[in-house]
């Protein structure tokens, strides 16, 4: 399976975070599943870092170097992605979530989040 992490919820793993589901963290360990983040969750995590809305232990190389550690591979985001996007409906008006939906829409991705708005969204969903 391919899993595509929301912001929030690599963050959780890769701080051993309880609040990530118990569902959530065997398969973004299992060797069976590709992971990935995508470069719109690192871009996030860039600004909300740099705005002090979050600390991060080791600063952005730190979280950079866990990114690798963990063995996610980075969604670059493609001009299909942006096609996608142009066509999901306002359900959510974060930018950043609603290109993690397109992204994972478009390549046939599960998308694993806590966020209940995603719902709403024609896109498989794995609790986190």
């Amino acid at each position: 399976m391919r899993l595509l992490a929301d912001t929030h919820v690599f963050l959780w793993f890769i701080l051993d975070d309880p609040r990530i589901a118990t569902t959530a963290r065997p398969l973004l360990v299992s060797p069976d599943h590709e992971r990935f983040i995508s470069i719109a969750s690192v871009w996030e995590v860039a600004i909300k870092h740099g705005l002090g809305k979050l600390q991060l232990t080791g600063g952005m190389s730190g979280f950079l170097r866990d990114f690798v550690k963990a063995n996610f591979h980075l969604l670059d985001i493609t001009p299909g992605h942006i096609l996608e996007l142009a066509t999901l409906p306002l359900h959510h008006r974060d930018p950043f979530d609603r290109m993690l939906i397109a992204q994972a829409s478009h390549e046939s991705m599960h998308l694993l989040t806590a966020d209940p708005q995603f719902e709403a969204y024609d896109v498989p969903l794995i609790t986190a």
